[in-house]
């Protein structure tokens, strides 16, 4: 196996936040007795598969927004996360608002650079490494099972336009995103302000790219793109994806840092 560095550098982000209040209605029955994000694949659930992440690069802290069926996750965390500080934010509204409301209600946890993390997405722990400096974004080709929103992307891999709402061009500078960024505190707060606009106007059942979309457009926050490898990665927002990411992570896979690629058989992801 590849080993990782789990001494993070000063400038490395070592917090973590986790939106995972909602309530997976499109993996139903699967979410009715369990969150989402310990949904298992390849028999290990995918809260555990984050935590072995971050915990392998570093991180310190995990803050995360609970809703539904939050106990689950308190307990799971409580058993599984290690010498990590856990903090939770309840999210009252999870039935009715979307993570827009989730990201914000975190605000006054955060005082920090940060890693903001979906928790339906399994990904090889390697591909965490270059995303552990701030106001980095997670980008990787489009493949015809990913929906949602794009970017594209401008000199040196910058970020330089969101495609929201299904708005795809045949562009080979467009990516999807992965949803998975690293914030600094200059970044958050200027995120914050914005998702504070509006959650005043009651827009709650909006998705926050649409904040970072307004910011990036604007040119208030920028995001240098760490692309990642299409076939190594999966969000699971249904059961099909279930069964995809189930195929795909059941093949021999490549183990990589950045002095050694190795091959092994995939029994679990890693």
């Amino acid at each position: 196996m590849t080993s990782f560095n789990s001494v993070a550098s000063a400038t490395n982000v070592t917090t973590a936040l986790l939106l995972a209040a909602g309530t997976g209605t499109r993996l139903q029955p699967l979410t009715l007795d369990a969150p989402k994000c310990l949904t298992e694949v390849g028999g290990v659930p995918i809260l555990g598969q984050l935590v072995k992440h971050l915990r392998a690069h570093g991180f310190k802290r995990l803050i995360v927004v609970i809703g539904h069926l939050g106990d689950r996750i308190q307990e799971f965390l409580h058993q599984h996360a290690g010498d990590m500080q856990v903090d939770y934010v309840i999210n009252p509204d999870y039935r009715t608002t979307n993570n827009i409301y989730s990201l914000w209600l975190a605000r006054q946890q955060i005082r920090e650079p940060f890693l903001l993390v979906e928790s339906d997405l399994v990904f090889e722990t390697w591909m965490l490494g270059d995303m552990l400096q701030p106001d980095k974004m997670a980008v990787s080709k489009v493949l015809p099972w990913m929906n949602g929103t794009t970017v594209e992307l401008g000199l040196a891999w910058r970020v330089s336009a969101f495609r929201m709402n299904g708005d795809r061009r045949n562009d080979a500078r467009q990516y999807k995103t992965v949803n998975l960024y690293s914030l600094s505190l200059e970044s958050w707060n200027k995120i914050e302000e914005r998702l504070s606009r509006y959650v005043s106007e009651r827009r709650l059942g909006e998705y926050y790219e649409a904040v970072f979309a307004e910011l990036v457009a604007d040119g208030t926050i920028c995001f240098d793109a760490v692309i990642f490898d299409a076939g190594r990665w999966y969000e699971i927002d249904t059961r099909a994806d279930l069964r995809g990411a189930e195929k795909l992570f059941a093949r021999p896979r490549a183990i990589a840092s950045r002095s050694l690629i190795v091959t092994e058989p995939a029994a679990t992801l890693a």
